[in-house]
């Protein structure tokens, strides 16, 4: 609803309005001179006219929501003005047909000639087209619009609070909406009463003139001494003026009404409305002036009419598709044009983006390498495609893709291997030639130069190619240069297992669940323990190699813990119990699990080591340094010793001390497994292979 005008200027304007209402009021019971009957109708006709122009150019009904109120106030000033000049034809009709002002006499002599029969024709077809035509069709449209409109609102309402809950639409255009769907439910109810106006003002029409004529011939007649045949003439050449002055109006603000409650749904001015719609369809026209071309020729009918027309429709046939053509040329060169400025600025802005892009496991080669590699880079590619997918296999987890580059940066024989951008090894090898591991066994009788293995540092030593047979024959296995740089690539991934389990991968893996599993994921997430929490127990897990590929099972353990114990290390404790089984059978060897035992010594102190709080539960790890040095020593070199005897074992201790344990193991020998005596699975065949003491 809007506000009232408080301003100056808006209480004159109001002021002048009502003044205008009680003006037109006074109409009805004052008499009114010629000159003011003039004005009025003159007046009139101007109000109509610009009725019918704002009906014409507005863009929607709405915008002339006022049009009830303005039909209403222009059919009482039509009708207090034909009140007033029947007074004056009455009273002073017998003076001659300027009795009732110029303006009516005016219209006598011009539409009827002079003659008071062709008038009443005109006067009489005008009411039939109003009445009959225009403000019927008009009524009946407003009525049916109004009932449409009105049985809409429910649907509508709903529509906009359903735009306004799913966050399509503001409060503020919420608002909006309704107050146009009101205006509009308001507008056609009022339409359809006010159209009644128009039909009873023709009615109404009608009883005047023929209240004037048979008044006025009886007024002049017996009070003024007119002969009848001098009477009849005068008033009813009066009688129809003043019904013609009233009635074209009337007419005129009558086809506003019908335009306006017509154009319906229809956006835009009503020229093109209509000639837009009628001008769409080329073919149409062609049909139409194909047709006037052969009414031209058809004998007895004028053919320079139906020629013109003809010509118009061809030409408006023809241009409208050039015309058309040219608009969706020109639309399309500035769309494409804005296409290209917005793939610009895309550009533009995916490079910054792609500067920061950090490849989460990246292979840069140096020139020369790149350069050995490029004859085989799609083996190279497929062999790590194969590396990809038995991790996945082994781990429970897809690895990000491996980026392959070159740089001038580095030596041109070296490669580095990147982890999110940070560099993790580099190392040399040697194109062409092979590469002899050693151990600790004898080295071969031909020329080379001994180095490091780079993915597990053993001793080895670059040789030609050309000895390859000589070494066969000694004993000995070679490893090409391609072999040995994806063994490196594997075991560094391997030790970076924690850093390339993303959050995205986490959920990944956690959509792919059974849904039974996702009913026990929602309930323990987030009330129990974060999405991020998850992921740390699951990096904790992989920083040890221990596959999350039964996640099913992770989660059950989880599940059972989560309630009482909420750091991840003592989440990861207890899945490691749980999932027994798994670590046991990943670990052994040859159907048996090779153990090194920690000795009595050792199992006392770590054990006195650990500060418990009182719920007993492990809150510090205070241990002398120097047994940590001599634990150091003397483990080193049982681990040394059993790792000649077999290819794998682990080393077991109590479970309170394994993380601790494990903590200082890792820092001499990253891969070797540490587990606890509740780890060891039921059935599984255990081989001693000793104590470190």
């Amino acid at each position: 609803m809007e506000a009232a005008d408080t301003t100056p200027q808006g209480r004159g304007r109001d002021l002048a309005f009502a003044g205008g209402v009680v003006g037109i009021l006074a109409i009805l019971f004052l008499p009114i001179p010629p000159l003011m009957i003039d004005l009025g109708l003159a007046f009139s006709v101007a109000l109509s006219v610009l009725i019918l122009m704002v009906a014409l150019w507005i863009q929607k009904p709405l915008e002339f929501s006022a049009f009830p109120t303005v039909l209403l106030i222009a059919t009482l000033l039509r009708l207090a003005l034909s009140i007033a000049s029947t007074r004056l034809i009455l009273s002073d009709g017998h003076k001659g047909i300027d009795a009732a002002g110029h303006v009516i006499s005016g219209f006598s002599r011009f539409v009827m000639s002079g003659d008071f029969v062709i008038g009443i024709v005109v006067f009489l077809i005008l009411i039939t087209v109003n009445f009959l035509v225009i403000t019927k069709g008009a009524t009946r449209i407003a009525e049916v619009g109004a009932r449409f409109t009105l049985d809409a609102i429910p649907g509508k309402q709903m529509a906009i609070d359903a735009d306004l809950s799913a966050g399509l639409i503001d409060e503020k255009e919420a608002q909006k909406r309704r107050r146009e769907l009101e205006e509009e439910s308001a507008f056609f109810g009022s339409m359809d009463g006010a159209s009644k106006f128009v039909r009873g003002e023709a009615v109404a029409s009608l009883i005047t003139i023929a209240v004037n004529i048979f008044g006025g011939i009886i007024i002049g007649v017996t009070r003024h001494g007119m002969p009848l045949s001098k009477a009849a003439d005068v008033f009813t050449q009066l009688s129809v003026g003043d019904g013609l002055v009233s009635q074209i109006p009337a007419l005129v603000v009558s086809l506003a009404a019908g335009l306006l409650v017509s154009k319906g749904g229809t956006r835009g001015q009503a020229q093109q409305a209509v000639l837009g719609q009628l001008g769409a369809y080329p073919r149409a026209l062609m049909v139409a002036s194909a047709l006037m071309f052969v009414f031209a020729i058809v004998p007895g009918l004028p053919m320079i009419p139906f020629l013109l027309l003809g010509g118009c429709m061809a030409f408006v046939a023809y241009a409208i598709p050039k015309q058309k053509a040219e608009r969706e040329a020109e639309a399309q060169a500035k769309l494409a044009q804005e296409k290209e400025q917005q793939k610009n600025l895309l550009e533009s802005r995916e490079s910054v983006k792609e500067s920061l892009k950090i490849a989460e496991i990246e292979l840069c080669l140096g020139k020369h390498l790149a350069s050995y590699l490029a004859g085989s880079h799609s083996d190279l590619a497929h062999r790590v495609s194969k590396m990809r997918k038995k991790f996945a296999q082994d781990y429970g987890f897809v690895l990000p893709d491996v980026k392959l580059s070159d740089s001038l940066m580095i030596p041109p024989k070296s490669y580095q291997i990147k982890i999110h951008g940070t560099v993790i090894a580099t190392q040399e090898i040697r194109p062409g030639d092979l590469l002899v591991v050693l151990g600790d066994g004898p080295v071969p009788d031909v020329p080379g130069d001994e180095v490091r293995e780079p993915a597990f540092g053993m001793k080895a030593m670059w040789v030609s190619d050309v000895y390859l047979n000589e070494i066969k024959r000694q004993g000995f296995a070679a490893v090409d240069g391609a072999s040995v740089l994806l063994t490196h690539l594997s075991e560094v991934i391997r030790n970076n297992l924690p850093q390339l389990l993303s959050y995205k991968d986490v959920r990944n893996l956690l959509d792919g669940l059974d849904p039974e599993y996702k009913r026990l994921l929602d309930d323990i997430c987030p009330s129990q323990i974060s999405y991020s929490g998850l992921q740390a127990v699951l990096k904790l897990l992989l920083a040890e190699r221990v596959s999350i590929r039964n996640l099913s099972l992770i989660l059950e353990a989880i599940a059972e813990i989560a309630p009482h114990a909420r750091r991840a290390e003592q989440l990861v404790e207890h899945v490691r119990v749980r999932i027994a089984q798994q670590i046991c059978g990943d670990l052994a060897e040859g159907g048996a699990l090779n153990v090194l035992r920690l000795g009595n010594k050792w199992d006392i102190a770590f054990h006195q080591s650990l500060k418990r709080d009182a719920k007993g539960d492990v809150v510090e790890f205070d241990i002398d340094p120097r047994l940590v040095e001599q634990f150091g020593a003397e483990a080193s070199e049982a681990i040394k010793t059993r790792m000649g005897q077999v290819k794998s074992f682990a080393i077991v201790t109590a479970p309170d001390a394994r993380p601790y344990v494990r903590m200082i193991i890792e820092r001499m020998f990253s891969s070797l497994p540490v587990l606890s005596h509740l780890e060891i699975a039921r059935g599984v065949e255990v081989n001693s292979l000793g104590t470190v003491a």
